[in-house]
């Protein structure tokens, strides 16, 4: 379903412009002068080596910009569709889950493209300051149209991979099993990868406890901080069971949904809990996303198409007259054992408005934010007009906290500029003070930081928007444009943020430059739908 929202806009056209401006013109000899260490006349940093990516790119001007693609960039893979960022900013992962090639493993050959849509994962290091490819990593049992890197999830530390593949489709269930068998089309599979030192080697392969036909298991993946917890979306999977570990084998839900969570002991991942929705009902894709706090015990799961008319914390579950309007799930674990905390609905639930398209956690479990990708309001910043439905598909984003036992509404947030798909993505600092929203159907021609927001020239090419907390209150920080803004681009498809929220990464999965690797060329968009990742810094 997302899929087909996300590829609903076309046509890109790129509008190329500096991340940042000149302090002055450069003189002829600057060029040689970048790299000795001295900030000269013409220059707004020198570093002493001059490589693009580490902050001060090659004619020592401030870049607050990395411009990542893959290092087999190609139409249609749509890098950027996943990202996940390492809380110190030192690993990024990047999934591309159209990608084709038909290598396995890691490191393999890239170049064959007859697995059409098998999907892949880059990884990217930063160390002294600039940016590489790590690894190129695909499935142990790559196949056509598998979409693995459909959902990434990396580790506090960065150490440890998750990979989601949600149409992958052996029947196997559980762990470690046959992956030969491609019986089960589109039930999904997750793999989890290790690194040592800067290798990187297939951990898991893990499956559900029911692998069933269309479940798309992996269409959503948390980790833990220390990696020891995992949680699973599969928004397709269709028994009728209610909570915690009810009876699997009913296909009576179609499309309700589920979650698993996996706990890693030793050197074994094992199945913990299978979690269904308190209102479980056909077609309400419970686990389109999901998000783990950092010890793993406190679980939020989106529920996009979920029908409640309710409001708030808590309401009443069973009304289905509100459609598709969504809904979130607060789970939390004592020991070993998982029960349902809190129920939570838009303080404005209208038909369509898909809350639960993303969520976010903080560290604590503390504070929950919930996109709405397709809410209609025309409002814009904090706790503006909610009953104002004159901007269909603007979006927004909620934020809840908790007090003792209790979860309440924070904010209702909004774009500055009222924008398209607000809430396609969301992001939370490690102790939930600050809010990353991406807004992939924005339609400014904005290139970088803080441009003009009203310029609706440039259809689809996405924006990411950055809040701060004092107290209780929220306030935009930055408005963040891709620094080649192109119309159909998708830049805010997914966001993520650092553990303090000093570093932004941002997805634009139909990005369309033909460039590889780090910080090449933005301005040949012969490669449609090819995707990019853009690293952001500079907006504190």
């Amino acid at each position: 379903m997302r899929a087909l929202y996300h590829l609903s806009v076309v046509g890109i056209v790129a509008v190329l412009a500096a991340c940042s401006g000149s302090s002055g013109t450069s003189p002829p000899d600057a060029a040689a002068r970048c790299g000795n260490l001295i900030v000269e006349s013409g220059e707004q940093c020198d570093d002493g080596n001059a490589v693009n990516g580490d902050g001060c790119d090659n004619s020592c001007l401030i870049s607050v910009f990395t411009y990542l693609k893959a290092s087999n960039t190609d139409r249609n893979d749509t890098f950027g569709r996943s990202i996940a960022l390492s809380a110190d900013g030192s690993t990024l992962a990047v999934g591309a889950p159209l990608e084709s090639s038909t290598a396995t493993g890691i490191a393999g050959n890239q170049a064959d493209n007859s697995a059409g849509r098998s999907g892949a994962v880059y990884v990217f290091a930063r160390r002294n300051g600039s940016w590489s490819q790590q690894a190129y990593v695909k499935a142990s049992n790559t196949d056509a149209d598998d979409q693995f890197g459909w959902s990434v999830a990396l580790s506090a530390d960065g150490s440890i991979l998750a990979v989601g593949a949600r149409v992958e489709s052996s029947a196997e269930i559980g762990v470690g099993g046959d992956q030969a068998s491609n019986s089960a089309a589109g039930a999904g599979a997750v793999y989890v990868f290790a690194r040592s030192g800067t290798m990187w080697s297939q951990e898991a392969y893990v499956k559900a406890s029911n692998t069933g036909e269309g479940a798309n298991f992996g269409i959503s993946v948390a980790l833990s901080a220390d990696s020891t917890t995992l949680a699973v979306g599969a928004e397709g999977e269709a028994s009728a069971a209610t909570g915690i570990n009810g009876d699997q084998s009913s296909t009576a839900a179609t499309n309700s949904g589920a979650v698993y969570v996996f706990t890693h002991t030793g050197t074994s991942w094992v199945q913990q809990a299978y979690i269904k929705a308190s209102n479980t009902d056909r077609e309400d894709r419970f686990g389109g996303s999901v998000a783990l706090s950092a010890d793993g015990s406190t679980l939020v799961v989106g529920a996009l198409d979920e029908g409640s008319a309710a409001i708030g914390v808590d309401g009443d579950q069973a009304s289905n007259t509100s459609v598709a309007s969504g809904a979130a799930y607060v789970f939390t674990r004592t020991g070993p054992t998982w029960s349902q905390a809190a129920y939570l609905k838009a303080s404005n639930t209208d038909d369509l408005d898909h809350f639960g398209w993303s969520v976010a956690i903080a560290a604590n479990g503390a504070t929950v934010a919930v996109g709405a990708a397709f809410e209609a309001s025309a409002a814009t910043g904090i706790n503006g007009d909610q009953t104002d439905n004159a901007a269909l598909g603007s979006g927004a984003a909620y934020v809840f906290t908790l007090s003792g036992t209790a979860w309440s509404q924070e904010a209702y947030v909004k774009a500055s500029n009222a924008s398209g798909g607000f809430g396609w993505g969301v992001a939370l600092s490690i102790d939930g003070s600050r809010l990353a929203v991406g807004a992939a159907l924005e339609a400014s021609a904005a290139t970088g930081l803080g441009g003009t927001q009203t310029d609706g020239s440039a259809p689809g090419s996405g924006a990411a928007y950055v809040f701060t907390r004092s107290g209780t209150a929220w306030s935009q920080q930055a408005y963040v444009k891709a620094s080649n803004t192109g119309q159909g681009d998708n830049f805010g498809s997914c966001v993520a943020l650092t553990a303090a929220g000093a570093t932004l990464a941002v997805g634009a999965d139909a990005e369309a430059s033909a460039a590889t690797g780090v910080a090449g060329g933005q301005a040949d968009d012969s490669a449609l739908f090819s995707g990019a990742a853009y690293i952001v810094t500079g907006y504190r």
